[in-house]
């Protein structure tokens, strides 16, 4: 079968090289310069917090499924999370594998989202941490299969300089060892990034092998408010769900239907 994330991450290398072309470094981190004082909230501390901990991805398109909702506004589903009770958001920016783009997080910021957002991407060069800082990010995604290990620790220390957390996304046991660089929020992937095959029992799995003390969060798969109150039961305070929103007509009103269910649950 053919592995995905490997001609993703071959396609973002190319991609990066016409950014840089466009928009050379100096020039976007010139622009961050100018704004990497301005505080950015904690994408830890909110899912640590919140009694439900979903983030709730604005997510247009996948390798797997295609178009989930083409016509999806950056300008009115990231608001309607909030709205609805999302502790944090997830937008994705790639746009070749996932239909995304940078500036979906500035048109969230814009239409009043003041939540932590993870700036979803295939991040391999910390020119796209500028990028995410830029934009308006408050956390970026980091993926170990992405990454050798001085490659992961030298992304996660710029963008601890840029103000911006890092959510570390592990699939397998074998890739565990990412959990030691201290990220602010280990992820576990229940979908694997090759294959696009999902499977949640991956973070019953390898929950108990992570930190005690890290933020741990389940990603992928997530449909079923019960779901999440398992987890949670293991460790989980962050649950990143995309899809099971997205595809519905309303994804705010689906995402407080959700939380509504969970409650129930967990009175």
């Amino acid at each position: 079968m053919k592995d995905v994330l490997e001609e993703i991450v071959a396609h973002k290398r190319v991609e990066l090289e016409q950014f840089k072309r466009s928009v050379p470094p100096s020039m976007l981190y010139d622009a961050v310069e100018k704004i990497v004082d301005q505080p950015v909230a904690s994408m830890r501390k909110s899912l640590m917090e919140s009694e439900s901990g979903i983030i709730a991805e604005f997510k247009r398109k996948s390798p797997s499924k295609g178009w989930i909702k083409e016509q999806g506004r950056a300008e009115d589903i990231p608001l309607g999370y909030q709205q609805h009770g999302a502790a944090a958001l997830s937008i994705l920016t790639d746009e070749e594998y996932f239909g995304g783009r940078d500036t979906f997080i500035k048109t969230a910021r814009e239409s009043g989202v003041t939540l932590p957002i993870l700036y979803k991407n295939f991040v391999i060069d910390e020119y796209q941490l500028f990028q995410a800082r830029l934009c308006g990010a408050s956390a970026v995604l980091l993926i170990a299969a992405d990454l050798n290990l001085d490659e992961c620790r030298s992304l996660l220390r710029k963008a601890h300089e840029l103000k911006m957390e890092v959510l570390l996304e592990m699939h397998s046991e074998s890739e565990l060892d990412y959990a030691a660089l201290e990220p602010d929020m280990c992820g576990i992937n229940n979908r694997n990034l090759g294959t696009f095959i999902t499977d949640v029992q991956n973070s019953y799995r390898l929950a108990e092998l992570l930190p005690k003390e890290a933020c741990k969060v389940s990603e992928s798969g997530i449909s079923d408010p019960l779901t999440v109150s398992e987890l949670r039961k293991v460790g989980f305070r962050g649950f990143l769900i995309g899809e099971t929103f997205m595809k519905t007509g309303n994804p705010g009103q689906a995402l407080g239907e959700f939380i509504e269910k969970l409650k129930s649950i967990n009175p």
